[in-house]
């Protein structure tokens, strides 16, 4: 498979589209967040229309001046329907200005993605379930993550050929493996915090603990990892700009992260036993759905699905820099795109 395409075909509507929607995902994601941040998901007990009205046409005045959780529930809808007409117009331009087979199914795939993703939010109204919430929330990150790789891959500097830095096979391999493992480990974490946010209220203390001593462990284990690929980076990056500005970020964000998740955890459920004594936890009370609360909490869902982001970044850069010549190819668009 190749990458090369004619003059006539190297339009830059692709990537154009891929931007606009991974630029319309992000804020639907931390919308999404504050949906469940304040239980706003049955606002609007009815899908695909809001109180009867075709979703387009529901009064504006009511929904901006309406009940706070009416205006994040029918807003994230209304970002939802944005994010599934750009993802049309992105299916389109590829099937008009690219002639990559691999990219023509990535484009029918991430279509897919977002029928699923609407189904499963629609589904989760007209069934009122909370479990549906949740994978609702998994399946968001998985689709933003796809737009950031669509993104890369329609980019002229795909197209062009990143330059090869000047480094040993076993050092390109170590990163290329290092960056998809963080990619998997970082997912996995946002789907161990969907769990945390989703629980129950029926849920056992038990199942909690076990739930958050998950996520902690993970969050250290995303953290090393992150480190070691700073690290990787470091030793190359002279020869290899392309990978600076994802490598940074991730440095840059898992500290913001950290920081979040402490303060998340300090204004949902108060300071630990043994600090309760201080001056300066003494007199924290816990103020549920304030506005400290929800922007802490949204910020740390916004801050994770941007990690993600750009661990999807690092390593598709990185297996278009240090791809291996082979024949034998799995089939999945994406696999293809990565090793051509």
């Amino acid at each position: 498979m190749s990458d090369k395409l004619s003059k006539n075909e190297l339009s830059p509507w692709p990537h154009r589209f891929a931007v606009s929607l991974v630029c319309a995902t992000f804020p639907l994601i931390w919308v999404g967040g504050l949906v469940t941040t304040y239980d706003a998901g049955m606002a609007v007990p009815d899908w695909p229309s809001t109180y009867g009205y075709n979703l387009f046409l529901y009064p504006w005045q009511t929904w901006l001046f309406g009940p706070w959780d009416l205006f994040i529930e029918h807003g994230h809808r209304l970002l939802g329907a944005l994010v599934g007409l750009i993802t049309i117009g992105f299916v389109w331009s590829v099937w008009r200005h690219d002639s990559r087979r691999w990219m023509r199914g990535a484009s029918l795939a991430v279509l897919g993605l977002v029928l699923l993703q609407g189904g499963l939010g629609g589904a989760r109204v007209l069934m009122d379930q909370r479990q549906l919430a949740m994978i609702h929330g998994c399946v968001g990150p998985a689709f933003f993550g796809f737009g950031v790789a669509l993104a890369v891959m329609t980019s002229n500097l795909w197209r062009a050929g990143i330059t090869k830095p000047q480094t040993t096979p076993e050092m390109a391999g170590k990163l290329k493996r290092l960056s998809l493992t963080t990619l998997i480990l970082i997912y996995v974490q946002l789907v161990l915090g969907a769990q945390v946010r989703h629980i129950p209220v029926t849920a056992s203390p038990g199942t909690f603990r076990i739930l958050v001593f998950f996520h902690l462990l993970m969050a250290i284990i995303v953290t090393v990892h992150i480190a070691q690929v700073y690290r990787s980076i470091l030793r190359i990056y002279g020869s290899a700009p392309a990978l600076r500005l994802p490598g940074y970020a991730l440095g840059g964000l898992i500290c913001i992260q950290i920081s979040l998740g402490v303060q998340t955890w300090v204004v949902k459920y108060g300071w630990p036993a043994f600090l309760t004594e201080s001056d300066f936890a003494a007199g924290h009370t816990i103020n549920a759905s304030s506005l400290s609360q929800s922007l802490t909490v949204t910020a740390h869902v916004a801050v994770g699905s941007l990690i993600l982001a750009f661990a999807v970044m690092l390593y598709t850069r990185a297996a278009r820099l240090f791809r291996t010549e082979t024949t034998a190819l799995g089939s999945g668009a994406l696999m293809i795109g990565l090793a051509t």
